[in-house]
């Protein structure tokens, strides 16, 4: 039986990159004369901090002391991002980027079906990773845990000299990875890809024994502590230094959204890990939070609450 622990006594820093997720829904019902496409009408408009920002928000929900460092444009997206954050308690600081574009997923519903996508983003490219790593140094000082969410829109490319100094600080590191290539996660405490993720740095994985050989072995190479192996229905595998693995079940009741989720589970390890249980402890709580974010519509969070009644 886990125990929740006090959530309250923990501080995370979270970086990587935030976004504004928006979500507009409306009725659908007549063709457009211009193209082949359905008009939607427009009737409700929704914001939400997404990304990094969905990290740090889940963080709170749980009652962590959060901070969360990030890039943003010059632009009213970053403003809206900024009164999300503070409404949700999270202590934020964006770095407005001269010239750059805050991160917005525009998703366009129609009776509770996605309709299509925009995305707004130019990858920083005139950033400097310099600047944040002596931001990241300062708030660092007060952390129990980093947790990194690489979307690989530019604010973790200098992921490396941050991983190093949270490990001088002796701060456990938990990194959402991205792209097929996790070499700059090297040193990191926790790794959590999913499946596609990890297949997609070793190969194709064709039976159970594949992912558990494979995925050892990426442990090993990188120096983790830890792999975690996120997989959909089928729950999660967690890999250990000098311990067996471990498969869980997944704990969902009900699949409406995944949206997110990878987010929750970051965020739940990093704020138990802050709180001082233990790693194995951790990952059990963060997959009961993954069964209860996919129960909801785009990125969520989990409070304490309801992890206390689906824990009994």
């Amino acid at each position: 039986m886990i125990t929740l622990p006090d959530f309250s006594k923990s501080r995370v820093l979270v970086v990587g990159d935030v976004m504004l997720d928006s979500y507009w829904h409306g009725s659908t019902t007549r063709i457009s004369p211009e193209a082949p496409v359905p008009v939607v009408l427009v009737q409700n408009q929704e914001v939400r901090v997404g990304g990094a920002g969905n990290v740090a928000v889940n963080g709170a929900c749980l009652g962590a002391q959060v901070d969360l460092l990030g890039l943003v444009g010059e632009d009213g997206a970053a403003t809206q991002l900024e009164q999300l954050l503070q409404q949700h308690k999270v202590t934020s600081s964006l770095h407005r980027v001269q010239g750059g574009q805050t991160i917005n997923k525009l998703r366009v519903f129609s009776r509770h079906q996605q309709l299509i996508r925009l995305d707004f983003e130019d990858h920083f490219p005139a950033w400097e990773p310099g600047l944040l790593l002596e931001c990241f140094k300062r708030v660092a000082k007060t952390a129990q845990a980093a947790i990194f969410s690489d979307y690989a829109k530019g604010a973790l490319r200098g992921v490396q000299t941050l991983i190093a100094h949270a490990r001088s600080l002796q701060l456990p590191v938990i990194i959402d990875p991205k792209g097929n290539d996790f070499e700059p996660y090297r040193g990191a405490t926790l790794l959590t890809p999913n499946l596609s993720e990890l297949e997609a740095v070793v190969g194709h994985c064709s039976c159970e024994e594949d992912i558990t050989t494979r995925a050892e072995k990426l442990r090993q190479s990188l120096g983790l502590h830890a792999l975690l192996v996120t997989r959909s229905e089928q729950g999660m595998s967690l890999f250990v230094e000098n311990q067996p693995p471990l498969r869980l079940p997944t704990k969902a009741r009900e699949v409406f959204d995944v949206t997110g989720a990878g987010d929750t589970v970051v965020a739940v390890i990093g704020a138990g890990l802050a709180s001082g249980i233990p790693l194995v402890d951790a990952v059990k709580l963060a997959n009961v939070a993954a069964g209860i974010v996919v129960g909801k519509m785009g990125t969520a969070a989990v409070s304490p609450e309801e992890l206390h009644a689906a824990l009994i």
